[in-house]
């Protein structure tokens, strides 16, 4: 892989969450030490690629549905290194003057959706951590292409279980819930713990060797992030069963990661 295109700070020896999900869905902007981590991740945890690419077909069924319910503008928190299937890709081919506003800190992710997003005039990216919803909110990026007067989705996919317990991932949400409008909708996955514990103890284990540590909930918490906006059906599921387009066998269900789409009404 040519070297020219990462930046300068990155340590590229240590895996990170979104350099590891983007080795799992068979990206190319990742590392060996993170496609290493995801081999393992896989061994430990069989079925994690699997989980990694329902969360990704997820967000394309939770997109499209907003643009259904007149939705059109996108605010993507920790959205990670782009890659086929972004939020701005599935949104222009239905109205390419959508707004769509990534945010990420990951060195990498910032990196290539600068990259990629230099020639749109809809799309940016904000380099900012998702915890301090305050900075992303004002950040000059968000106020030129959002307007909280009218609806937008905010989209935390697989984000919530990289927030520790002491940085209060609850009141985060409830921060970004908080400024939204009337029609305006939440998609929110994460790992759920309520189901093969050891594996899911072993995995949690080897996140911890990472720059990114992981929390898995139980799933009863999950739901509750999405405080009094109204759960769109089938409501808060396993992934892979939220809105499929088609029936999945065994092989292709997803068993950790859990959620929905919630609509202020």
């Amino acid at each position: 892989m040519d070297r020219q295109w990462v930046p300068e700070d990155v340590d590229i020896n240590t895996p990170s969450a979104a350099r590891v999900y983007d080795a799992l869905l068979g990206g190319g902007h990742n590392f060996p030490s993170d496609r290493a981590f995801a081999r393992e991740a896989e061994r430990v945890y069989p079925g994690l690629g699997t989980s990694a690419r329902a969360n990704r077909a997820f967000l394309r069924r939770a997109v499209l549905h907003a643009l259904d319910a007149g939705v059109r503008q996108f605010l993507d928190l920790g959205s990670g290194i782009p890659t086929v299937g972004n939020v701005h890709e599935i949104v222009h081919a239905v109205d390419p003057t959508c707004p769509v506003v990534y945010v990420d800190y990951e060195p990498v992710a910032v990196a290539h959706s600068d990259l990629l997003l230099k020639e749109n005039r809809h799309a940016t990216i904000v380099a900012a951590d998702a915890r301090d919803a305050q900075h992303v909110l004002a950040h000059p990026e968000t106020v030129r292409l959002l307007n909280f007067d009218e609806p937008v989705m905010v989209l935390m996919l697989a984000l919530l279980h990289f927030i520790p317990d002491e940085d209060r991932p609850a009141d985060i949400v409830a921060s970004y819930r908080e400024p939204l409008a009337a029609g305006s909708m939440i998609a929110i996955t994460s790992a759920a713990n309520d189901a093969r514990q050891d594996e899911l103890a072993e995995l949690t284990k080897l996140f911890a060797s990472s720059s990114n540590p992981a929390v898995p909930r139980p799933k009863a918490w999950i739901a509750e992030q999405f405080g009094d906006f109204e759960l769109v059906e089938p409501g808060a599921q396993l992934v892979g069963d939220w809105r499929p387009d088609e029936r999945l066998d065994d092989e292709q269900q997803d068993h950790i990661v859990f959620g929905g789409v919630g609509v202020r009404r």
